[in-house]
C-alpha cells in the first residue's frame, strides 16, 4: 500500500492522555492532596496544581520534594500517589464526548492511534481500560519508559517508533504547553486545545499547526477530521 492509498496519506496520530482524551486532572488534584497531606503539606490549591499541567507525574514528585521539603524518597511519593489515583481513576474518569467521537473515526477509518503520556503505564492502562477507550485505542507509551519526559520529545519519538510511523507523519493532540514544545521538538504537527484557557496565548500553543484556544469547549471531532484530511502529506 503505498503513502496515497493509505488513511489520510500515511498519518498517525498521537494522543496526550490527562486532559486531552480525559479530563483526569480533578481526580490527580484529590490524589496530590492525600498524598501531600500524608507528608504534612496542607495547603496546595487547584491554581497550584495548574503548574504541573503537562509534566511527567515523576517530575512533579521531584518539584514537591524541592518546593515542600518532603524527605520521602521520590519513589514512596510515586506509590502514594499512584494508589490513590488509581483508586479515583477506575471509579470515575470523564471522556471529553468529541474526543471519544474523533477515536471512533479515526479508528474507522484505520488510522493508526496511540497515547503518549506522561501518567504511568498502570494509569493509562486503567483510564483506557475503564473509560472503553482501549477498544480503539489500544497503544500508549509512559513518559517513565524513556530517559526524558515533556517538553523533551523522547516520549513521542517513542511513539513513533512504535508505530513505525516517520515522525514528520505524525500529529500530536496536547492540552498543555509541556507537551506541545515536546511535540514540535519531535517535528511533528500539533493540534493544541489548552486545558488552561489563561495559557492559550503561550508561543507553544501559537505555533501549534492547528489551534483550538477555547479548549474541549471549542474542540470537535469533524473540525480536526476536516483538518486532517486537508493538511494529510501526499507522498
Amino acid at each position: 500500500m503505498n503513502d496515497l492509498t493509505r488513511p489520510l496519506g500515511g498519518t498517525a496520530v498521537v494522543f496526550d492522555l490527562d486532559g486531552t482524551l480525559v479530563d483526569s486532572e480533578p481526580n490527580y488534584y484529590r490524589a496530590a492532596l492525600g498524598t501531600l497531606a500524608r507528608h504534612g503539606v496542607t495547603e496546595y490549591t487547584w491554581a497550584d496544581n495548574e503548574a504541573y499541567v503537562g509534566i511527567s507525574t515523576l517530575e512533579t514528585i521531584g518539584l514537591w520534594k524541592t518546593r515542600y521539603g518532603i524527605a520521602a524518597s521520590a519513589a514512596e511519593l510515586l506509590d502514594d500517589l499512584n494508589a490513590r489515583y488509581l483508586d479515583l481513576a477506575r471509579a470515575d474518569t470523564h471522556v471529553f464526548p468529541q474526543m471519544r467521537l474523533f477515536v471512533e473515526r479515526l479508528h474507522a477509518a484505520g488510522v493508526p492511534m496511540i497515547v503518549a503520556s506522561g501518567s504511568s503505564p498502570e494509569a493509562i492502562g486503567a483510564i483506557l481500560t475503564g473509560t472503553r477507550l482501549g477498544a480503539q485505542l489500544s497503544r500508549y507509551v509512559s513518559a517513565d519508559e524513556v530517559p526524558h519526559g515533556k517538553p523533551a520529545p523522547d516520549v513521542f519519538l517513542e511513539a513513533a517508533r512504535r508505530l513505525d510511523v516517520a515522525p514528520a507523519r505524525c500529529v500530536v493532540l496536547e492540552d498543555a504547553a509541556p507537551g506541545a514544545r515536546a511535540a514540535h521538538a519531535a517535528g511533528m504537527r500539533c493540534i493544541a486545545l489548552p486545558y488552561v484557557a489563561a495559557q492559550a496565548g503561550d508561543p507553544a500553543f501559537t505555533a501549534a499547526d492547528l489551534l483550538f484556544k477555547g479548549g474541549q469547549e471549542e474542540f470537535t471531532a469533524r473540525a480536526a477530521y476536516d483538518w486532517l484530511e486537508r493538511s494529510a502529506p501526499s507522498s
